[in-house]
């Protein structure tokens, strides 16, 4: 059974294929469930049109294993292969067919005909005309020029050249069916909070090279006895209440380093992982972190996707990235729920949650050329929690911030600590509703106002129903959801101010859930 926006995805995804041509991607936050959606999704499209052809692209090994056995939940007689070599199947001719990229980057020929292809972490897929992905889909293009490519990602965008949706790259639309606060909100995420660490990493002069640090400079800078013995007693200190460790690390034998140094000068059962470590060995040491008995688990790049571990109640960032992918990646690890577990924590010694601000309002990576600054942020003197540059009160201590000099520059729209949560309620006392139009842009939109006491500033909503593509099909998903639940009476043949007019007598919610978008209010919820 899915999760309301688990469907919720599927028909986004539908009505978006509907009404446009191209290949559109579904960013879904990590947690989300991705592998049921999709199970589902593959499902309903063989059992829709039984003569589907579906390829479903991955780069690991576990996340081809997650999603076949997620389908066999969904569909146990599913017509399904794997064709992987790490996975040790070498298996086609079956309609849906999951597969790894690097076993079938040469295999078109012998793929054949596929009307869907399906890709997981597609924020992999070169933006330029190169690389395995792209090699593969332009020979599945010239077999059957109309397969359409759906992809998953959780991060759409590539450091150096922005948004996948970017030209020449190969997505024509974003699709976000839920965010973070909402998944958050409803219980299936656990919340991250973030701590300012004591030690810190001097980063100055170290190169980049494509936009990323050079590793070799940043394991001779942070590979340190100075550096990975204050980390470690520092983490020992701060996650002594935390039973389950992850630590991401700048190599391979900074992770043995770490590992070693919790196990034989703090007594921590810690193990590492890396892409060396033999499978039979790795899989013992996923087995044992996972069931607790390795309380810390170490590892490079390994451990950013396809490894779900939901007891992960602290993080420790010690590899600074330039990527917003990366970073995102490492801070999804902690946001499972599980029995007992309140919320992850984050210890960031390289600076990462400074660099990229909340995972609730990542930007996408300036392309080559761009500049940009990095995001503002502080933290409580009382207990160092981080918090974006707004806070009054500190959310972890209660501890007040001193009061703002009236000279300085008003940050108020910046969100910096590593959720950007600053959701608030409003309980509604009436509405307003109007036809707006932008100065911007010239273009029509629905604009409702919500009032509450007195002393509560009004929130505004826009909701662009008269727009093209997925803003206006989101718009119009909105007010059709707010009309089935505020009694309002509409036709078709209304205006837009005929439209106002008829919400203006309709029920207006009794309480809304809104946060700060840019220079705008986001409603995250409305209850009546």
């Amino acid at each position: 059974m899915l999760r309301p926006y688990q469907q919720k995805a599927i028909d986004d995804l539908y009505d978006w294929l509907r009404c446009n041509n191209g290949n559109p991607c579904l960013e879904l936050p990590t947690g989300a469930g991705k592998s049921h959606i999709v199970a589902a999704l593959t499902k309903n499209a063989v059992q829709s049109w039984p003569k589907t052809r579906i390829l479903m692209l991955t780069h690991q090994k576990e996340l081809i294993e997650q999603n076949y056995e997620k389908l066999l939940q969904h569909w146990p007689n599913a017509p399904v292969g794997i064709y992987s070599a790490s996975v040790g199947k070498r298996q086609l001719g079956n309609p849906i067919t999951f597969a790894g990229i690097q076993s079938v980057r040469s295999k078109a020929e012998r793929i054949g005909w596929i009307d869907l292809c399906i890709i997981d972490e597609c924020h992999l897929i070169n933006h330029k005309d190169q690389g395995s992905y792209r090699s593969l889909l332009a020979e599945l293009w010239a077999i059957n020029p109309n397969m359409r490519v759906i992809g998953l990602t959780a991060s759409p965008y590539r450091l150096g050249h922005g948004l996948i949706t970017d030209k020449p790259a190969i997505f024509d639309d974003i699709i976000k069916p839920v965010s973070i606060e909402e998944l958050v909100q409803g219980g299936f995420l656990a919340p991250l909070r973030s701590k300012l660490t004591g030690t810190q990493y001097d980063l100055s002069g170290i190169h980049k090279r494509g936009g990323e640090y050079i590793e070799s400079e940043l394991m001779a800078r942070l590979d340190t006895d100075f550096y990975n013995f204050a980390i470690a007693k520092e983490i020992v200190a701060i996650g002594r209440d935390r039973k389950s460790w992850l630590l991401f690390c700048t190599g391979v034998e900074h992770s043995r380093h770490m590992a070693e140094i919790l196990r034989e000068a703090h007594g921590v059962t810690a193990e590492v992982v890396t892409g060396d470590t033999p499978k039979q060995e790795r899989e013992r040491i996923l087995s044992a972190f996972k069931a607790g008995r390795i309380r810390a688990l170490a590892n490079c790049a390994v451990l950013t996707t396809g490894f779900d571990a939901p007891q992960i109640d602290l993080v420790a960032m010690l590899r600074p990235t330039m990527s917003p992918s990366l970073y995102v990646q490492m801070a999804g690890r902690g946001m499972r729920i599980a029995p007992g577990k309140e919320d992850c924590l984050v210890l960031d010694f390289a600076g990462v949650v400074q660099q990229h601000g909340p995972i609730t309002a990542i930007q996408p990576p300036k392309k080559a050329g761009e500049g940009g600054g990095e995001p503002l942020q502080k933290s409580c003197e009382n207990c160092w929690e981080i918090v974006h540059i707004s806070a009054k009160v500190c959310p972890a201590c209660g501890e007040p911030f001193p009061a703002a000099d009236p000279e300085e520059k008003d940050f108020s729209l910046r969100q910096d600590d590593i959720m950007g949560l600053d959701i608030e309620e409003m309980p509604v006392t009436s509405w307003h509703w109007k036809k707006h139009t932008s100065r911007s842009s010239g273009k029509h939109m629905l604009a409702v106002t919500y009032y509450g006491a007195l002393s509560d500033a009004p929130v505004t909503e826009y909701l662009t129903v008269a727009h093209e593509g997925y803003a206006g099909q989101k718009a119009i998903k909105t007010i059709a959801s707010i009309v089935e639940r505020s009694g309002a009476v509409l036709s078709s043949d209304l205006t837009m101010e005929g439209w106002a007019t008829a919400l203006n007598a309709s029920n207006p919610p009794s309480l809304i859930a809104h946060k700060r978008d840019g220079k705008y209010r986001r409603i995250i919820n409305r209850s009546w």
